[in-house]
């Protein structure tokens, strides 16, 4: 029996732990930017809609930003074609945006349809859907890459309006340019730009790495909490390369206009969305907001 009691124990003990932060966050906007291998597997893939479900139900104000690269490469494979890339980039020409657009569109309502499992009511929409994103064409070192969109404005009444009626909404990552052509645009961006419009309290990356790391070749090295300065100095120090440069440097502009915290976070380890946001020991990578307070204590 007593070891039945303490595991009852040990659940108040969580729950009484989660509610500052509850507390805190109550009625606040969160953007969650959903891609990496999260998004492929099934299991982990449900359990990230239940951490944004729950998140919702406590009072959050939640709202992701998927991705689909993967997806995406997949279906351009299976029709056949031939994937072309610029420096890293893939080529987006005419025939592989339409396949973007429906393979981003078939995810985005499957991640509607786990989320109306759980008992909650989301909305699905495009950057194309109440002029959401605006985009200009994207260049890469002056070449042309085809419907690669560069955000330049964003119009965050549609998302307003769901989050007023109690709708989730879920936006995949496509916009439109001035002359109404069909863009595709990098998750990351469209979540830090949205995070940013709607001047969100959070902004959370689900990636395949575990947050930050003084050396990447060091997994003791990984950083719980960084100021911005702090950032600036790893970037200077050329600590930071390969895929986190941009995505720290989106953390950084997405702080300067306005969100309190980032965090970058491993979707691979289950429901890690709610260990970071919850619990006094976060398992990725914060970067705070100068004037924003340090959750965790060094003495714990």
């Amino acid at each position: 029996m007593g070891t039945d009691m303490d595991k009852y124990l040990e659940k108040a003990e969580v729950l009484i732990e989660a509610l500052p932060y509850i507390q805190r966050f109550n009625r606040r906007i969160i953007v969650v930017k959903y891609g990496g291998s999260a998004m492929v597997d099934e299991t982990l893939k449900k359990r990230v809609i239940q951490d944004v479900t729950l998140l919702k139900l406590v009072g959050f104000k939640p709202i992701i930003v998927h991705g689909g690269g993967k997806e995406i490469s997949r279906w351009v494979g299976k029709v056949g074609m031939e994937p072309h890339f610029i420096n890293g980039l893939r080529v987006t020409d005419e025939d592989t945006m339409e396949i973007a657009e429906m393979v981003l569109n078939k995810v985005n309502k499957s991640l509607v349809q786990m989320v109306q499992e759980l008992g909650v009511k989301a909305v699905g929409i495009s950057g194309k859907d109440g002029g959401l994103l605006t985009v200009e064409k994207k260049y890469s070192d002056g070449q042309d890459i085809g419907f690669v969109g560069e955000i330049t404005d964003v119009n965050p009444k549609v998302l307003y309006d769901l989050l007023e009626k109690d709708f989730l909404p879920i936006v995949c990552p496509i916009g439109l340019d001035k002359e109404f052509n069909t863009y595709n645009i990098n998750a990351d961006d469209a979540a830090c730009a949205i995070a940013k419009a709607v001047n969100a309290e959070k902004l959370a990356f689900l990636t395949d790495i575990e947050g930050v790391y003084k050396d990447p070749e060091d997994k003791s090295t990984l950083i719980s909490e960084l100021t911005i300065d702090d950032a600036h100095a790893l970037i200077d120090e050329g600590f930071i390369g390969g895929g986190m440069l941009p995505k720290l440097n989106n953390c950084i502009d997405a702080i300067d206009n306005g969100v309190s915290r980032v965090h970058i976070m491993d979707g691979r380890i289950p429901h890690c969305l709610l260990l970071e946001i919850f619990t006094n020991r976060g398992i990725g990578t914060a970067i705070l907001s100068e004037g924003e307070g340090r959750y965790y204590d060094d003495n714990e």
